[in-house]
């Protein structure tokens, strides 16, 4: 073989060795493409949603009263206590036992009325509704930590990275996602 042309070889593989080695210690020794992801960890938070939950609910009232004063059981039992008072004694004391009888009776009549009117009552069915809130937890980001070259440090991102994200410059590059 020729010896300019064995030269031409050798110093051609000795430049391409020396070329190759130079890029690998920038690499090694330069700025990472990527950041090593340490940790990730999400960050939640309470979401309340409002939905309205109606129910139809059985009511019991008193029904409306009609004589408030109570008259016509007052006079009833009036008329009552007063025959029955008229049937007790005799002469003057007719009169009294009359009189007694009928006050008797119009004080009786007016409780027994009051008391049915209480218990007089009537039963509707009311529609409610009600203003409820239903509670759940939604993922708004992650709290990821990575070390880029000797740098260790934490960001908030909207996406778990993986496992390592991109860098150029020293700087994450955020707004991609790792290969």
């Amino acid at each position: 073989m020729n010896r300019s042309l064995l030269t031409g070889i050798l110093t051609g593989a000795a430049i391409v060795t020396a070329g190759g080695a130079i890029a690998s210690y920038r690499i090694l020794e330069g700025e990472p493409h990527y950041a090593q992801v340490l940790d990730v960890q999400p960050v939640t938070e309470t979401v309340r949603t409002p939905r309205e939950e109606c129910t139809d609910e059985a009511v019991t009232r008193q029904a409306p009263v009609k004589d408030e004063k109570r008259i016509t059981g007052t006079v009833a039992g009036a008329v009552v206590g007063g025959v029955i008072g008229h049937q007790i004694g005799g002469g003057n004391g007719k009169k009294a036992a009359t009189a007694a009888g009928a006050a008797a009776g119009g004080y009786a009549g007016n409780q027994i009325q009051k008391r049915v009117q209480e218990n007089n009552t009537e039963t509707t069915t009311e529609h409610n509704c009600r203003t409820v809130y239903d509670s759940h937890q939604e993922t708004v980001g992650y709290d990821v930590k990575y070390r880029l070259g000797r740098k260790e440090g934490v960001v908030r991102m909207d996406h778990d990275p993986g496992e390592r994200i991109p860098a150029e410059d020293g700087e994450l590059v955020l707004d991609r996602r790792a290969d």
